[in-house]
């Protein structure tokens, strides 16, 4: 081909030279002057270039062949590939629940299985392949030698010490009671000292008070032997030497017994009682005989009250398991003494108290500290009841920080250097056989002579189990009304990686509150609750984490599943997620207790702990309210809140709805109401069918007067403008298609769009298709095709859809037959005349659409049609009850009565 294209190159550059060596020659100028070599030169030169300019011309020809060449392989390669991967998507989309699946099992696995990662080959405990020497010269850490001086370092590490003030308070309550005891019995006692202590010392008085009733009795005696020895002195008689008259006025004669010898026995020698009887025969001599009578008597009636008081204080010490007031200190004092002494009680055990009393103290120096601190505050003479006390009601106060105390022995630990192995080049490190040791290992590690892999066996078994849990899922998705889509799946996988992909992260307070809320927001108690509880257990025997965690969270998700579809507002869930929060708290406080860690000094860490799952609950919570419509409009969810939000007349669909077509939009209310009252009585999804018979109408926005409803009683544009069956049902089909426009420009769901076709299904326009049939009757050039009068479809595929397609058929049906009644006039009410009418007419309706084949894939059963028509009918009575007929009045009567 290229010796071709030059030969006929080569040819052209021949004529062309052939004619200019003729041109030449005729004009002599050739071989006959000095400039004829310079031409012959530059023939040659011309010659020569055209040559290189054909070789590079032919040079960029085959290599522009060449480019042509490879794009065409490259576009059949191209092409070949498009063809592989076209085949591979098509064939993951049919296959595309297998595929799933296996995303879950291997995402799953691979996220829950972390611990299975990058494990040694070696293991402590087993036998050695081979013997290993160290390469180099090194010095090691031993590790477990390190943490073993660190621990004892920890150990030994002072402890933090804090009051606890809950066992102050109960220390101060206790030694309240007792000084409150104490002031009990000296009230009965009264006032002491009774008399002037300036007449008679305190000294004095006590002995008179305290004193035993012989004793008492040789007194008296002894001051009026006194008294009658003075008379004598002074030269007067007495007529009797008892001491009746100064005996005490309110004091009982005794009957008169009949002697008995006794021994007397002489107080005399007692020197409290010879100074009791000088102060008194001392008082008489001062004052008189009369003032005398009366202490004497004063004396009498506290030495009652004082007994009473012992008697009260015996039956205290018999009742209070340690008896502070065995010894008669307490009514010793004087009242300013027992002021002094509680006062310098209670300064005493706040100085105890705030240095602190720790466990295990010694009780003589415990003793010794309550005696010194008593010298400074309380009388000598009060210190040992004073004493009693407080040694009664103290207590260790001091308990343990754990916190500090953990800091302390961290940074103690902490300042333990590592111990350092020095490990010789060429040194076993273990040999063959051996046992390995946790040393060898580390060794091992630090040489990078230990090889990981993966426990592909742990792994698989992990798998397994999962992939059983996948199936009971799958069991269980299959068992309940909603049918899940692939992409329902794929977010309920994404929501249960959440969970033990933030354990795996190490942050324990992770999304059970989000998951259980959201599952059971979309999807319903049932699949909210399967997940939750068959995560729980995988977690539980996968993770090393706090079982009181576990539980805490899955309590809250369960809550969150249980109740989260029945709410209606997002004001609703937000509450839901307050109630998430206190579950999740209380589980964890209540595990803890039942466990037995919320007690001793750990007690506010549980509190805390208890405290942060709350917050954790409610936080994401919220974070899941805040997805929430996200992920509705992703993967186009329909939840009750979300069809309560669609349903609001302001959606500025249904605005318009209601302006430019408001005949179409009376007609969907009672469609609405209509189909409504069925799913109510069928058990279908309610707030589904309301919202989307709103819009299964939508599309007759685009020719509002096509439609016999919003005509207003004026022309009908089929039967003026138009006059072709044929156009008139392209108009009445295209609201099916034109409505699917506008539901997909305002980004309706799936769910509300399946109500536009499927309303309407493949049912015949029969009145159209009824003037086609007389025109080709007319005309016989005219053919009918059943399919030009048929909607496009698809039928009802669910149950609720089915609803809307009869409720539709029958409103119509149901408005016909009201303006019948109405044209009857006054002789027959409503209920007469039209509900046996309008219940065979309902039932002949729904007979027809059943027959046609119009249901067949809804869900709806066959003895359900007369249960549906029933409800019609009803629906329809309540909205055109018989109403009262007023009187008529004439107009003069009514001008006349105004």
């Amino acid at each position: 081909m290229k010796m071709q294209e030059f030969l006929q190159f080569l040819t052209q550059q021949l004529t062309h030279w052939r004619r200019q060596y003729k041109g030449l020659r005729r004009k002599g100028k050739l071989m006959r002057s000095p400039k004829s070599k310079s031409d012959r030169k530059q023939l040659l030169r011309t010659f020569l270039k055209n040559v290189i300019l054909f070789l590079s011309k032919s040079n960029e020809k085959s290599a522009r062949r060449k480019q042509e060449k490879a794009l065409q392989s490259k576009a059949k390669s191209v092409k070949t590939k498009s063809s592989i991967y076209s085949v591979c998507l098509d064939w993951v989309h049919e296959q595309r629940s297998l595929v799933i699946l296996a995303i879950a099992i291997l995402s799953l696995t691979g996220v829950i299985g972390q611990k299975f990662y990058n494990q040694t080959q070696l293991q402590v405990g087993h036998s050695a392949p081979q013997t290993i020497t160290a390469p180099y010269t090194a010095k090691i850490e031993d590790q477990k030698k390190t943490e073993a001086e660190r621990k004892a370092v920890s150990r030994s590490s002072l402890q933090v010490l804090m009051l606890d003030a809950r066992i102050n308070e109960q220390i101060n309550e206790n030694l309240q009671q007792l000084l409150d005891d104490g002031n009990e019995i000296r009230a009965v006692a009264g006032a002491f000292p009774f008399f002037d202590s300036v007449v008679l010392p305190i000294s004095t008085q006590r002995y008179l008070r305290s004193c035993n009733e012989s004793e008492w009795k040789a007194l008296l005696l002894a001051v009026e032997n006194s008294k009658n020895q003075q008379k004598k002195g002074t030269g007067e008689t007495t007529t009797s030497s008892r001491p009746s008259s100064i005996a005490a006025p309110n004091q009982e004669r005794q009957p008169r017994t009949t002697p008995q010898k006794t021994e007397p026995v002489d107080f005399s020698q007692s020197t409290d009682f010879t100074q009791a009887v000088a102060e008194l025969e001392s008082y008489r001599v001062t004052t008189s005989e009369k003032n005398l009578s009366l202490l004497i008597a004063q004396i009498s009636q506290t030495r009652k009250r004082y007994t009473e008081a012992t008697t009260k204080l015996l039956q205290l010490e018999t009742v209070t398991p340690e008896a502070v007031y065995e010894e008669s200190f307490l009514l010793d004092l004087s009242d300013v003494e027992w002021e002094k002494t509680q006062m310098g009680i209670h300064q005493s055990a706040e100085r105890i108290l705030t240095q602190g009393i720790p466990q295990g103290l010694p009780k003589n120096i415990l003793q010794d500290a309550v005696s010194l601190q008593l010298q400074s505050f309380v009388p000598e003479s009060a210190q040992p009841l004073a004493k009693n006390l407080l040694l009664a009601v103290l207590k260790p106060n001091l308990q343990k920080d754990e916190e500090e105390t953990r800091e302390n022995a961290q940074k103690a630990a902490a300042g333990v250097p590592p111990v350092m192995v020095k490990v010789r080049r060429g040194e076993v490190i273990v040999k063959k056989g051996e046992q390995v040791t946790a040393w060898n290992v580390e060794v091992l590690e630090y040489y990078r002579l230990v090889r990981r892999e993966v426990k592909w066996r742990g792994l698989l078994k992990l798998g397994g189990v999962i992939a059983i849990a996948i199936g009971v899922f799958v069991w269980v998705e299959r068992h309940i009304d909603y049918e899940l889509r692939q992409r329902d799946r794929l977010l309920v996988l994404l929501l249960t990686l959440s969970v033990p992909g933030l354990v795996t992260m190490g942050l324990p307070y992770t999304t059970w509150s989000a998951l259980g809320l959201l599952l059971g927001s979309f999807y319903g108690a049932t699949l909210g609750l399967t997940v939750v509880g068959l995560l729980l257990p995988i977690l539980a025997i996968t993770f090393d984490m706090s079982k009181a965690a576990l539980l805490a969270g899955a309590g809250g998700a369960i809550l969150g599943s249980y109740i989260a579809q029945r709410l209606r507002s997002r004001e609703e869930l937000a509450l839901l997620g307050v109630a998430i929060a206190l579950t999740q708290g209380s589980i964890y406080l209540i595990v803890k207790i039942l466990i037995g860690q919320a007690f001793g000094s750990t007690w506010y860490i549980v509190l805390r702990e208890a405290g942060f799952f709350a917050l954790s609950g409610l936080g994401w919570s919220v974070v899941a309210l805040g997805l929430s419509p996200y992920l509705e409009k992703v993967f186009d969810l329909v939840t009750p809140i979300r069809l309560a939000e669609l349903a609001n007349p302001n959606r500025p669909l249904l605005k318009r709805l209601a302006t430019e077509t408001p005949g179409t939009f009376q007609h969907t209310l009672f469609v609405a109401t209509l189909a409504e009252a069925a799913a109510k009585e069928l058990g279908c999804n309610v707030e589904l069918v309301r919202a989307g018979t709103l819009y299964h109408d939508i599309g007759k926005m685009h020719d509002p007067l096509g439609f016999i409803e919003n005509q207003m009683g004026g022309p009908n544009k089929h039967d003026t403008e138009i006059k072709d069956p044929w156009k008139s049902a392209e108009i009445i089909k295209k609201h099916v298609t034109e409505g699917l426009v506008m539901a997909r420009k305002h980004l309706l769901p799936t769910a509300i769009q399946a109500f536009i076709p499927e309303h309407q299904g493949t049912m015949l326009i029969a009145y159209f298709h009824h003037q086609a049939q007389q025109m080709a009757q007319e005309d016989p050039s005219l053919t009918v095709d059943d399919a030009d009068f048929r909607y496009d479809g698809p039928i009802p595929q669910s149950r609720e859809t089915g609803i809307v397609m009869l409720a539709d058929s029958c409103e119509a049906a149901l408005r016909s037959l009201q303006a019948s009644a109405k044209s009857v006039g006054e002789k027959r009410s409503l209920k007469d005349v039209s509900t046996e009418q309008a219940l065979t007419m309902l039932n002949n309706i729904l007979r027809a659409k059943w027959q046609d084949n119009q249901l067949i894939d809804s869900g709806l059963k066959r003895e359900e049609m007369s249960l549906i028509a029933q409800i019609f009918v009803d629906v329809w009575q309540q909205f055109h009850h018989k109403r009262i007929a007023y009187p008529k009045f004439k107009a003069s009567n009514t001008v006349r009565n105004s």
